[in-house]
């Protein structure tokens, strides 16, 4: 997915930003952050405006055949708003109860460097979002809540505690490796990257690719245990590079459908 020095890519570096909302008080899962991010790519993808003629058409090509990077920053408050002014498209998923509602912005492909202004205030490296299967940490206020009902000998509000995806009809499932830690950010960029070429995989049917679009192109992501992981071959494979987190270059995601 990353490489030092890349044939293909391009004099001046391109990348598809993509901001996620940051939220202290109701924190979405990671789970449900990465589904979102990977949503918004393929949205911004499969978009008329990218398509022949659209308005992001010229962007769109000349990043897709270049080095494909994908970066991810966080962003809250204010921040938040004016990423929403920048041309892109916007996924929000609803988490379990007692989450946060998880938004990714995925935007059009240009330059690395410079960047729009509302984008360089932002913060790229970092990024984490609480797994979900215990309460998230303060200043959540499920969490303080939840302590306070404690203290009272109350019954607290409801959370579902729970890693797992709760996208349980998606006709696309990302994997995820699980032999390798990473990051929340690091997370959005591979299984966004898998659902990428997912869309893009002449393997996939018309008819599901049609569903696929039907559904907002919601996936599940599933993190399976290593011996299927060792064994399983899918029509879809993301191979970090290992510039940045991991050691590469390291299968991170596969996809199937």
């Amino acid at each position: 997915m990353s490489s030092a020095v890349d044939p293909r890519d391009h004099p001046v570096p391109w990348g598809m930003q993509i901001a996620v909302r940051y939220d202290k008080v109701a924190p979405p899962r990671r789970v449900d952050v990465a589904e979102a991010a990977a949503r918004a790519v393929v949205g911004l993808l499969a978009s008329p405006q990218a398509a022949q003629g659209g308005a992001w058409h010229d962007a769109v090509e000349h990043w897709r055949h270049g080095r494909i990077r994908k970066l991810v920053r966080r962003a809250r408050g204010r921040r938040w708003e004016e990423i929403g002014q920048l041309p892109g498209v916007t996924v929000v998923q609803e988490g379990p109860p007692g989450w946060g509602p998880a938004a990714a912005r995925a935007l059009v492909p240009g330059p690395v460097r410079p960047l729009p202004a509302a984008l360089a205030k932002t913060q790229v490296e970092g990024t984490h979002f609480p797994a979900g299967d215990a309460l998230p940490p303060p200043p959540a206020s499920v969490t303080a809540q939840t302590q306070e009902a404690r203290r009272r000998g109350e019954p607290g509000p409801r959370i579902e505690l729970s890693a797992a995806s709760s996208s349980v009809d998606a006709l696309v499932v990302v994997e995820v490796t699980p032999a390798e830690e990473m990051t929340s950010g690091k997370l959005c960029a591979q299984v966004a990257h898998a659902a990428q070429l997912a869309w893009e995989s002449p393997e996939m049917p018309e008819s599901l690719r049609e569903g696929w679009a039907a559904q907002g192109y919601r996936v599940r992501v599933e993190v399976p245990e290593p011996e299927v992981w060792g064994s399983a071959l899918r029509p879809v494979r993301v191979v970090d590079a290992g510039f940045t987190e991991l050691d590469g270059p390291t299968e991170t995601a596969r996809a199937r459908w």
